[in-house]
């Protein structure tokens, strides 16, 4: 049995290779495309789990094929680069992927954040409560959608995913391991990057004034909270 479909995107005909070698040894079925162009289609008629996307290529670069990829399906992406700043990690974040891996990686590692992302479930409507109104705050779960008061913007099934394990425990501190585990898997749980990276862009949509947060508030040291009316 497969253990699921994995469209590898790569202008670097060797990589293809190696990746498609060493992931159907693993027991899962690949697919590739060499631009994002291709990998959009292949997305559509391949139908994968999982897209690994390099970062840099010709022509639509693999931000723009990850932004295109994000709006119209809920497939995991998982980005290759050979950058290992914060700033092009929330750049890829932003654009809407799951997670990130900097070449060069060794095959495990790969294989054990592959693992992580399709071993994730992402909360589905049906176990979401259909909408939350905290203040001017609404968060409609099943649409995907966040209105701060004055605009409306999508959330990402990760961010999506945040949300929904924070307001699940509002007014409580959820330190930042439990945040990790619970959205990115059990391997995960050091990579404080991930955390700031997404409450930074959940910010920019929930709150009035991300500088002076009122609903996704630090708890120093610690993690983060949901704030309600109940604990402002």
């Amino acid at each position: 049995m497969s253990a699921g479909r994995i469209l590898v995107v790569d202008d670097e005909p060797q990589i293809r290779r190696t990746l498609r070698t060493a992931l159907t040894a693993a027991g899962y079925e690949v697919d590739d495309a060499r631009t994002g162009e291709q990998a959009l289609d292949k997305v559509r008629q391949y139908r994968p789990d999982l897209v690994l996307l390099d970062i840099n290529m010709p022509g639509m670069g693999g931000l723009a094929t990850c932004r295109a990829i994000r709006s119209g399906a809920g497939v995991g992406i998982i980005m290759l680069t050979v950058r290992n700043s914060e700033e092009d990690k929330i750049e890829a974040l932003d654009a809407g992927a799951d997670d990130f891996i900097s070449k060069p990686f060794s095959t495990p590692e790969l294989l054990a954040r592959i693992r992580a992302a399709l071993r994730r479930v992402p909360a589905t409507p049906q176990s979401l409560q259909a909408r939350l109104s905290v203040g001017r705050l609404v968060i409609d779960f099943a649409a995907r959608t966040v209105f701060n008061g004055v605009t409306t913007s999508h959330l990402t099934p990760k961010e999506l995913d945040l949300i929904h394990y924070l307001t699940q425990h509002a007014n409580q501190a959820v330190r930042h391991r439990e945040l990790l585990q619970a959205v990115w898997g059990p391997e995960y749980g050091q990579e404080l990057e991930y955390l700031r990276a997404y409450v930074r862009l959940l910010r920019k949509k929930i709150e009035a004034d991300p500088t002076q947060p009122q609903y996704l508030v630090t708890e120093p040291w610690l993690g983060y909270r949901f704030r309600s009316p109940a604990d402002a």
